[in-house]
C-alpha cells in the first residue's frame, strides 16, 4: 500500500465544506480578544483564548517591537547552544517568582513544554496516570516515554486511587492533569488529587494552559486552591492569557536544571523568538500590576452562563473563562455554528474526538456588556429558530 493512499482517500471534511458548515481554518481579516473581521464584516469574537485582552496592549506590543529592533527576528539556534538570551532568563525568573516556584524553563510552544517535561521525567519502569480528558499534547507526551500509561476517568478520584493502588511497588508514579479543561471549562479537583498523590507517593504535573493568567488573580489553578506548594510541576503556555507564543515548565530548581539538559523538545528546537519572549514578559508584568484583569473573564463567563440558562440552554455555572453550550449532534453543531456566525458571533465548534458535540464559548477582559448582550441575543435567536434541540443536561 502506498502510504499516501490514506491522504488521497480522505474525505472526512468534504461534506461540511460543501454544505458551508465547515468550522475550521477560517481566514480572518483581523482578530482581537473581543472582535474580529471576517470577509470584511465585524463579528464578536467569542472563541479566543486571549483572556486578558493583551495582544494589542501598547505595553506588550511596544516590548515586542523593541525586542525585534534590538535582537532581530530570530535567535536561529537552540538555547543550549547559541540561542539563549538574557531576555529568556529574565522571563523565567519573573514567571517563577509570580507563580511561586523556584525556577522555570521556557520552550518555543506550550505543546513542546509538555512534550519536553513528561518525556524527560518518565521512563521505563515508571507509571503515568493521566486524566482521559487532558490536552492532546499531554497524551502525545506520554507516548514519547517508555513508561506504562494508565488513563483514569475524567476527574474521578476514586478511579485515580484505584489505579494508583495497582502500581507495583518501586515504580515511579506521575499523575498528569489539566488545571482547567479546555473543552469543558471545568477545573480538576486539585485538593483531592493532591491528597491521592500524597497517599500513594506520586508526583503531580498540572498543565495550567487555561488557568494561568485567569484563576487565582492570574497565578493559576494551584493558587486558586491555595496549593502551589503541593503541585510538583506546572506547565503553561504564553499563547493564551500571556498574549504571545511559547510555553514554560515550572518547579523546583533541581527539576528545572535536569530538564535543561534532558528535555529534547527544548534542546533540539530553536528558542523562543525575541519578540515573543519580550511580549510574554511584558504581559506577565502587566498582570502583576493589574490583577483585576484576571477577574473580568470569570465574571463575563458566569454572567453569560446565567443568561443562557434563563433562555433554556443547558449551561452550567462555570469556574473558568470557558463556557460550553451542549448541542447534541455533530450536524446540529455545524449548523448552529454557521447560524451564529451569520448573526455576527464566532464560537468554537467542538466535535468528537475533541469532545462531545458542543459550542465552546470563551470570554476575555476586552469584552464589553454590549458584546455579551449580542452573544446572548444570538443564542436566543438560535433557539427561537429551532436550530438546536436543547438537551436537558450539559
Amino acid at each position: 500500500m502506498d502510504i499516501l493512499d490514506r491522504c488521497r482517500s480522505f474525505d472526512g471534511a468534504r461534506m461540511a465544506i460543501d454544505a458551508g458548515i465547515y468550522p475550521f481554518y477560517l481566514a480572518f481579516d483581523d482578530a482581537d480578544a473581543a472582535v474580529a473581521r471576517l470577509d470584511g464584516r465585524e463579528i464578536v469574537m467569542c472563541g479566543s483564548n486571549n483572556y486578558l485582552g493583551l495582544t494589542r496592549d501598547p505595553r506588550v506590543v511596544g516590548a515586542a517591537r523593541e525586542a525585534l529592533d534590538r535582537y532581530g527576528t530570530s535567535c536561529t539556534g537552540s538555547r543550549l547552544l547559541n540561542g539563549n538570551l538574557r531576555l529568556h532568563e529574565e522571563l523565567e525568573a519573573e514567571l517563577a517568582d509570580f507563580a511561586g516556584k523556584e525556577a522555570a524553563l521556557v520552550f518555543p510552544t506550550g505543546y513542546s513544554a509538555n512534550l519536553g517535561a513528561i518525556s524527560a521525567l518518565a521512563g521505563s519502569g515508571d507509571v503515568i496516570l493521566v486524566d482521559k480528558d487532558v490536552h492532546a499534547s499531554l497524551l502525545d507526551a506520554t507516548q514519547l516515554t517508555r513508561a506504562s500509561i494508565k488513563p483514569f476517568r475524567h476527574n474521578d478520584i476514586a478511579d485515580l486511587r484505584r489505579r494508583l493502588a495497582q502500581v507495583p511497588g518501586g515504580a515511579g508514579r506521575l499523575v498528569v492533569v489539566d488545571g482547567v479543561y479546555s473543552m469543558g471549562g471545568d477545573l480538576c479537583p486539585l485538593p483531592e488529587i493532591v491528597e491521592a498523590c500524597g497517599d500513594f507517593g506520586a508526583r503531580l504535573l498540572v498543565d495550567d494552559a487555561h488557568g494561568a493568567g485567569v484563576l487565582g488573580d492570574g497565578r493559576g489553578t494551584a493558587a486558586h486552591f491555595d496549593l502551589l506548594d503541593r503541585v510538583d510541576i506546572l506547565t503553561l503556555t504564553f499563547s493564551k492569557a500571556f498574549a504571545s507564543i511559547g510555553g514554560a515548565v515550572l518547579g523546583d530548581a533541581d527539576v528545572i536544571h535536569y530538564l535543561r539538559h534532558h528535555a529534547r523538545s527544548e534542546i533540539f528546537s530553536a528558542s523562543m523568538t525575541p519578540a515573543s519572549t519580550a511580549a510574554a514578559l511584558a504581559a506577565v508584568r502587566v498582570l502583576r500590576a493589574e490583577p483585576w484583569r484576571a477577574r473580568i473573564p470569570l465574571q463575563h463567563a458566569a454572567s453569560v452562563s446565567t443568561q443562557l440558562r434563563n433562555h433554556g440552554f443547558a449551561t452550567q455555572p462555570t469556574p473558568s473563562a470557558i463556557l460550553p453550550v451542549p448541542t447534541g449532534e455533530v450536524i446540529q453543531t455545524g449548523l448552529a455554528w454557521r447560524r451564529l456566525l451569520d448573526l455576527g458571533v464566532y464560537v468554537n465548534a467542538v466535535v468528537p474526538p475533541a469532545g462531545s458535540p458542543r459550542l465552546r464559548t470563551s470570554y476575555t477582559a476586552a469584552h464589553t456588556v454590549q458584546h455579551l448582550s449580542h452573544v446572548v441575543s444570538a443564542f436566543a435567536t438560535l433557539r427561537d429558530e429551532g436550530w438546536l434541540d436543547l438537551p436537558e443536561t450539559a
